[in-house]
């Protein structure tokens, strides 16, 4: 019997021989993630065990980005306690300001094909874009691996995703994931790895392919993995020949599969409060919007960006629109491009690289019974101001498109 994606790294970490769903076993984490949130428990926790130094504190990334810029005193608390633990035990990779976690980790190469990381946030699970087991765990399970660089895992059952064809012009990665998570549910792949394969995946960009990635835990999934490629090499800066191995094997075993054909895939929203209650955008279209949201570790990169230029171009925004780029390095390659002065002469709002809105901090609060149409992964209650508003989670085409006219609306590229 042949092994899935994920089951192939854990036997290349462990140098296990075989290994199968269910199947418990201790693996080398490879680096870990922790974010401003988190950082004050995990200190905490890490002194409380009985720790004295670091595993490795060159695996160890700490990330400032959901709680910048401060939007209340205690934020400088958390800012306070994670440079003084950064300065006890010798990190040696902060990053303040610099963009939002799940961008900066496979951007700066800190996640990498094979590799098996760990972060404080559910979204981790982002860096199976670029075929690395990253997963979300809580500040007691990671205050142990910075003490001992292990962690046990259940081996996952993998659900295989085949997507082939060519994508209709308006059509987006956004729109794959919220159909997926349509079809799976919010628990149908709950501690699950999905492997995302076919012609129309292995044509996605990596940004496309990260987008995909980062909400898979919406449907409770362990992981989300696409297999290495060319693209892949060139964005994390490995040769070819060192991730030849990371890859299915043709008589692997899933517990569920399932097969798109991109032809047929539509513009969709995920509609309030789930994040699986899909719907066509032409069943919304004309509902009246308050705001617009383009940003966020799942679509705040320059692709995203510029799918909004594009489309606003030379246009006026008819509601308040907020951009919010993933990184630094995003937000200066846009200005290079002009596409940030683009999206500013439409009138849209361009703030600092972080969270921002996507966490309901730094800007943008909705409030009463208004809508936003935003390119995050959460539309929950309360995620965005009170419950009474009502988010709807779209692609950035569809975002900028609504933006122009002031309620949901498909890409101008989209025809039905």
């Amino acid at each position: 019997m042949g092994h899935t994606l994920i089951e192939k790294i854990i036997m290349h970490n462990t140098g296990l021989d075989d290994v199968s769903p269910g199947q418990i076993v201790t693996v080398n984490v490879d680096r870990v993630m922790i974010h401003d949130i988190f950082i004050p428990f995990v200190a905490e926790k890490f002194e409380e065990m009985g720790f004295s130094r670091l595993w490795d504190a060159d695996k160890v990334v700490l990330i400032y980005d959901h709680l910048v810029p401060t939007a209340a005193s205690e934020d400088v608390r958390h800012f306070k306690l994670g440079d003084a633990f950064a300065a006890k035990y010798g990190l040696t990779h902060v990053h303040r300001a610099d963009g939002i976690c799940h961008q900066l980790m496979p951007e700066l190469r800190y996640a990498r094909p094979g590799n098996i990381v760990f972060g404080t946030d559910s979204h981790t699970t982002t860096y199976g874009s670029v075929g690395c087991f990253s997963s979300g765990i809580g500040y007691t399970e990671m205050a142990a691996i910075l003490g001992t660089g292990e962690l046990w895992v259940r081996v996952p059952e993998t659900i295989r995703v085949t997507i082939d064809g060519d994508l209709p012009a308006g059509v987006t990665a956004k729109d794959i994931i919220l159909r997926l998570l349509g079809d799976l549910k919010s628990d149908g792949a709950t501690y699950r790895a999905l492997e995302i394969t076919g012609s129309t995946a292995r044509a996605l960009s990596v940004s496309g392919r990260t987008t995909i990635s980062n909400m898979a835990v919406e449907a409770g999934a362990k992981c989300c993995l696409f297999a290495p490629d060319e693209k892949t090499c060139a964005f994390s800066g490995v040769k070819p020949e060192s991730v030849d191995w990371l890859h299915a094997d043709d008589d692997a075993s899933y517990c569920r599969t399932l097969h798109y054909n991109a032809s047929e895939l539509v513009p969709v929203c995920a509609c309030p409060s789930q994040v699986d209650n899909i719907h066509p955008v032409r069943e919304l279209e004309g509902t009246a919007i308050d705001q617009v949201f383009i940003g966020s570790c799942t679509n705040g990169r320059l692709e995203d960006l510029e799918t909004a230029a594009r489309i606003l171009n030379g246009r006026q925004v008819a509601v308040r629109t907020i951009v919010t780029p993933a990184s630094r390095s995003i937000y200066e390659e846009a200005i290079q491009k002009g596409i940030l002065q683009t999206l500013a002469r439409a009138g849209c709002i361009i703030t600092q690289p972080g969270c921002g809105l996507c966490c309901g901090r730094a800007g943008g609060i909705l409030c009463g019974d208004e809508k936003v149409v935003a390119t995050n992964n959460r539309n929950f209650l309360g995620r965005m101001g009170p419950s009474s508003v009502g988010i709807y989670l779209a692609s950035p085409a569809t975002a900028a498109a609504s933006a122009l006219h002031g309620t949901i609306a498909p890409s101008p590229e989209w025809k039905s």
